[in-house]
């Protein structure tokens, strides 16, 4: 009985998986659109160009190389949502792009961004809870939470305030948006993976759930 849960999960896990890159990718797409200021990692990527004549979709591309070639330290390994984020969130936040008309007016631009941001800690919880793997960089958030024992909160939020300061250094633009999403991010993260944790398989250790990554109250919701 207990050999098929794994199975019976799977199809859920597969779900959480992709709607939680569709959910990322869009989020990302809408805070562009709300024009309130780039997420820290934007501003880094940003920052990066006025220092190199790379395009801020290459720097994307070869920060998100760097970012998996420091999970080797923290001992963190590519799966199948590591592949998907790279396949998935682009698309869709190109497509969001798209759908989405540039709002002019302050009172539909805030409410977008901050519906934005709760959506992309929606989308961490979902797809890192479905524990198929971390994109690059939500891997050094996990990565380090397992490593040092910090919490999930404590950590996304250093990273963007760490990744944020380099890139306001850099030259990247800062804006209003910038600094809410790098101080609620951290928080909204551990809420989320709280509450679509999925149970792994006694005994494996396996993925950010089943190693305790989001606290004991995770036991309480699953």
């Amino acid at each position: 009985m207990s050999d098929r849960r794994p199975r019976r999960r799977l199809p859920r896990r597969l779900v959480q998986l992709y709607v939680g890159l569709i959910f990322y990718g869009a989020s990302m797409g809408l805070q562009l659109r709300a024009n309130l200021g780039l997420d820290p990692w934007d501003v880094f990527h940003q920052g990066v160009t006025v220092h190199t004549p790379l395009s801020i979709g290459t720097v994307t591309v070869a920060v998100g190389v760097a970012a998996l070639l420091l999970w080797i330290p923290l001992r963190q390994r590519p799966g199948l949502g590591t592949v998907s984020n790279v396949l998935v969130v682009g698309p869709v936040m190109d497509a969001t792009l798209w759908l989405t008309p540039q709002p002019e007016a302050l009172a539909v631009r805030i409410p977008l961004l901050l519906f934005a941001i709760v959506l992309c800690g929606v989308a961490t919880g979902l797809y890192i809870s479905a524990r198929f793997g971390p994109g690059p960089r939500d891997g050094l958030m996990t990565g380090l939470h397992q490593r040092t024992g910090w919490s999930i909160r404590l950590v996304r939020t250093g990273i963007e305030l760490a990744v944020l300061a380099t890139g306001f250094a850099l030259g990247g633009s800062v804006g209003v948006g910038t600094v809410l999403f790098a101080l609620a991010i951290g928080p909204l993260s551990q809420l989320f993976l709280r509450v679509f944790a999925i149970p792994a398989p006694a005994g494996t250790g396996s993925g950010i759930v089943a190693q305790g990554a989001v606290e004991p109250q995770v036991r309480d919701l699953i």
